[in-house]
């Protein structure tokens, strides 16, 4: 019994010896890393006040910044979660017992929902060299990239997370954008109808997905979805502008006009947009020869800006127009009112004289060519005039054409009109031939006072 004893006693010290070898090995792994673990078994004020405690003691103490930063990160208050995340990404840095891809990217996070963009684009670089396949850092940063308009690494950055998350409407979003700015209007087509499948209510990707089918060739679709957003507060204006111009391509004037003037009742309207409404809307009225209301709108166009596209020339052209009735026929008048205009010039340009127009003809309502008979007291003859529809140049070529058809109805006298000018070869060649060119001045003369001499001439027998 005695021999006994002794062992007994060794075994007791060595248990002994080895729970309190345990005790102190369990106290120093407290001491590096067990806090954390101790912190989250509190409540949240008894987390706060110990986190606090050892912050006040070691303000880059990793388990207490860990503990203060999820607590605000589930309560979303994002100034402190940004503090308290960079603060740990900071003291972190290469420190096993921090998990720094979840540092970095709740940092870069919460600096997003507070509008720094900068902070928030380090804090993802650095978590997505730690973590490749995370979707809330692949679709940040790819939302970073798009807003610093780099298209293509936003589109990387998308595809990437569309991996993860293929039914995320805002990832879905920026990706049909990012195809879109990138011109790949099929690809971008396909994502946004997806995106507004989520999310109806994304007008701005409606409007991209519209503009998509325009590229497409798609008009029908492209014009339905323009003329659904004209009443849009926002993008109403430029869908406006958009179908308007549709419109007027395809010749379809007053509905044009009514897109115009739709968009132009917005208000608070940015200056371009609203500049390049009336500009177009001016381009409507000039084809259905409203030039009035043309001019009118030219003028207000000018006044914003001065030298808008070709504005200048379009005001120096149509105010003429808009103050003289008989050159507005002369050169967009319809044929059978421009044809009767040369019937007026013909009978009236020899004074006193009696004339008999024989044949009118029109070629393509490029000109018209009225043969007439001519007596005056002193001569008798036929006389042709060719009244070409132009404020152009008239060239060497069009004169010759005139001077056969001249020789081949055995006119005497052959006088050829344009609201233009003549070349020089033009002039050179009718030298020697019985052919007068008149240029715009002397066809102004006769438009201005033609209603006036034709009542006091003979006409036609």
């Amino acid at each position: 019994m005695q021999s006994v004893l002794p062992i007994v006693v060794v075994v007791v010290v060595l248990l002994a010896f080895a729970l309190l070898l345990i005790f102190l090995v369990s106290a120093r792994k407290g001491q590096a890393g067990g806090k954390g673990r101790k912190l989250k078994t509190k409540d949240k004020t008894q987390i706060v006040k110990e986190a606090n405690r050892r912050l006040a003691a070691n303000p880059k103490d990793v388990e207490a910044l860990a503990a203060l930063g999820d607590l605000a990160w589930s309560e979303q208050d994002w100034e402190r979660a940004f503090k308290l995340y960079e603060s740990l990404a900071e003291a972190g840095a290469g420190n096993p017992e921090v998990d720094e891809f979840r540092a970095n990217s709740r940092y870069a996070i919460a600096a997003i929902r507070l509008n720094r963009f900068d902070e928030a684009y380090k804090g993802l670089v650095v978590a997505r060299t730690i973590k490749q396949d995370d979707f809330d850092v692949n679709f940040n940063l790819g939302y970073l990239e798009f807003q610093k308009r780099a298209f293509e690494k936003a589109l990387a950055l998308l595809k990437q997370a569309m991996l993860q998350n293929p039914e995320h409407p805002l990832m879905l979003r920026y990706l049909g954008h990012s195809y879109f700015k990138l011109k790949a209007y099929k690809e971008a087509l396909g994502v946004l109808r997806k995106a507004i499948d989520l999310q109806p209510d994304d007008k701005e990707s409606l409007f991209a997905a519209a503009e998509c089918y325009y590229e497409l060739g798609n008009l029908d679709q492209s014009l339905k979805i323009f003329t659904h957003l004209r009443a849009d507060p926002q993008l109403g204006p430029s869908a406006a502008l958009f179908a308007g111009s549709v419109h007027l391509n395809q010749r379809l004037y007053d509905r044009a006009i009514d897109d115009f003037e739709i968009g132009l009742k917005h208000p608070n309207m940015k200056i371009e947009t609203m500049v390049e409404l009336k500009y177009r809307l001016a381009a409507a009225y000039l084809k259905t020869q409203d030039i009035g209301k043309a001019v009118s709108l030219l003028g207000e166009v000018q006044i914003a800006y001065p030298n808008y596209k070709d504005v200048p020339a379009l005001l120096a052209k149509y105010k003429e127009l808009n103050s003289n009735r008989n050159l507005q026929t002369f050169l967009l008048g319809a044929t059978s009112d421009f044809v009767t205009l040369c019937r007026k010039i013909a009978l009236t340009f020899f004074p006193k004289a009696k004339v008999k127009i024989t044949d009118i003809s029109v070629q393509a309502n490029d000109w018209a060519d009225v043969l007439a008979e001519v007596e005056t007291a002193r001569w008798q003859d036929v006389v042709l005039f060719r009244f070409i529809r132009s404020q152009g140049t008239v060239g060497e070529l069009a004169v010759r054409d005139f001077h056969a058809r001249v020789k081949d109805l055995k006119a005497g006298k052959g006088y050829c009109i344009s609201a233009g000018t003549f070349t020089d070869e033009a002039r050179r060649f009718v030298e020697a031939r019985l052919i007068d060119l008149i240029e715009k001045q002397n066809l102004m003369n006769l438009l201005n006072t033609i209603d006036s001499r034709a009542k006091g001439f003979l006409t036609e027998g």
